[in-house]
């Protein structure tokens, strides 16, 4: 508790309010450039004074190349400055952030697990989002605000909040930025309001790209340096906010989440480690739910292998605490290897493994079934079977990329239980006994995108589960399917 006291003081020192800002654009067609990316100035120098050589900053960042491990930009990947739009007259205006995207997904489940009833069902999901930010004009004042509007139709079960979340923010921050507080392109960001979190592996903390509805939170944050310095820190000490459907979003104060995550990428070329710890504390509020505070320490490592094509990702999660009664002790880790062919189309294959342990006697003092904290089954299964908890899944992965408009994945992953007697969380199927056995069954999965023009991108997924032993002996086992197809249209290029 000391930690988020002393983080919450903080806070209280920045009193900032949040501007709220709407930019609406009007013109006829014209030319979209693509964005640079931003290095500083220190390249652009074209003289040296002889008494004081420039020197360029280096940059220490390896792009990750384990699935789903990348970190989603800020501000999102949809956003432009104005001066990058093609606009004529707006080409000064690198001040304002602007960007909207809209996506449309239908999907297709028959006997999806997850549901009290195996049957066939057919939803439409839609998402927009919209992001206005303010930069640079008013430093070291910034802000930032992401507007989104999610939406089912046509499915035969009730609504959830990871689908439904209409007309809400699920960003709203004020911010105080200094480009060089901690040295030269080191900066200090401090923000407060509500924000998405992305953080580390992406294996615990992200933004769910594929949910309908994102995970926010409400409290502050702050970063020392950036992501091409050879160290970063992030902290963070924040509500988690209840999603509420068709109702602005509010926090739940019952529930706090706080972390701290470094990186040191001075050996990037050889290994980038970032370390970790996250703190969740869910108080009492209903008979329903006891008093826990669970801690999540872990590593995350990955990097090239040599000269080779060969890269390697791994991280390790040990979680302790209380749980009412109960004392939490879990583990969690993950490993994958991959290969990348030097090859015009672009092919990589990976081996991967997966385990998160599980509660071996639920009527003990302890608990050890992992917690995956704020993370979709959607990262670790496409039909959203299974995730980092009670499980031990090897997976074999392969992508292609002939052209630039053309990408395709496919894997192929085997599921176990961690603990026979415990349950397979995502079906909420037990055998007490653990005489079901403890392999659940197989999943395959294909992936195609498309990107129809440079703002437009079309996707289709089909994915099959085949049941092991424990899905046909705890209950009904057939083989569940599952399509989708989805566009993604972006305002700018």
């Amino acid at each position: 508790m000391r930690e988020i006291e002393v983080m919450v003081a903080l806070a209280d020192t920045c009193r900032l309010g949040t501007i709220l800002t709407a930019a609406v654009l009007y013109g006829g067609r014209s030319a979209v450039v693509a964005s640079g990316d931003e290095t500083g100035g220190l390249t652009a120098t074209t003289s040296r004074p002889a008494s004081r050589p420039a020197v360029e900053q280096k940059n220490y960042f390896v792009r990750p190349k384990a699935w789903g491990a990348t970190l989603d930009p800020e501000p999102p990947d949809y956003v432009r400055r104005l001066n990058q739009v093609g606009v004529p007259g707006l080409e000064s205006v690198d001040w304002l952030e602007f960007g909207a995207e809209h996506r449309t997904r239908f999907e297709f489940r028959d006997d999806d697990y997850r549901r009290s009833v195996l049957a066939q069902d057919e939803q439409f999901l839609l998402r927009s989002r919209a992001y206005v930010g303010i930069r640079r004009i008013l430093d070291p004042f910034r802000f930032g605000i992401e507007f989104q509007d999610s939406r089912q139709f046509a499915s035969r079960f009730p609504e959830k909040p990871t689908d439904v979340n209409e007309a809400d923010f699920v960003q709203a921050f004020a911010e105080l930025y200094f480009d060089d507080a901690l040295g030269t392109n080191r900066p200090f960001q401090f923000q407060v309001g509500r924000f998405t979190l992305d953080y580390a592996d992406r294996r615990l903390v992200n933004r769910n790209r594929w949910q309908n509805a994102m995970n926010t939170f409400d409290g502050f944050r702050l970063r020392l340096g950036q992501q091409k310095n050879d160290w970063q820190i992030d902290a963070f000490a924040t509500e988690v906010v209840d999603v509420r459907l068709r109702q602005f979003d509010r926090p739940d104060e019952q529930r706090w989440f706080s972390g701290v995550i470094g990186a040191w990428r001075r050996w990037s070329q050889v290994i980038t480690l970032e370390p970790f710890w996250f703190y969740l504390d869910e108080r009492e509020i209903t008979d329903q739910r006891e008093d826990r505070e669970l801690h999540t320490a872990g590593l995350h490592g990955y990097g090239p292998i040599g000269r080779s094509r060969f890269d390697y990702d791994f991280s390790a999660d040990f979680q302790f605490g209380r749980d009412g009664s109960r004392e939490d002790r879990a583990f969690a880790a993950y490993a994958e290897l991959g290969y990348s062919f030097d090859h015009p189309w672009n092919p990589r294959v990976s081996v991967s493994t997966m385990y998160a342990s599980g509660d071996r006697d639920p009527d003990d003092s302890i608990q050890e079934r992992f917690d995956r904290l704020f993370v979709t089954a959607r990262h670790w299964s496409t039909l959203s079977l299974f995730t980092l908890e009670n499980v031990i899944g090897p997976k074999l992965r392969g992508s292609i990329r002939p052209t630039k408009w053309l990408s395709c994945d496919a894997y192929y992953g085997a599921y176990w239980l961690a603990s026979d007697k415990d349950v397979w969380p995502m079906a909420r199927r037990q055998d007490p006994t653990g005489r079901s056995g403890d392999f659940v069954g197989q999943e395959l999965d294909v992936r195609l995108v498309f990107k129809l023009n440079p703002r437009v991108d079309i996707e289709a997924g089909y994915a099959c589960f085949l049941p092991g032993p424990f899905a046909r002996n705890t209950g009904r086992g057939p083989d569940s399917e599952f399509f989708y197809v989805q566009t993604v249209v972006r305002l700018f290029e």
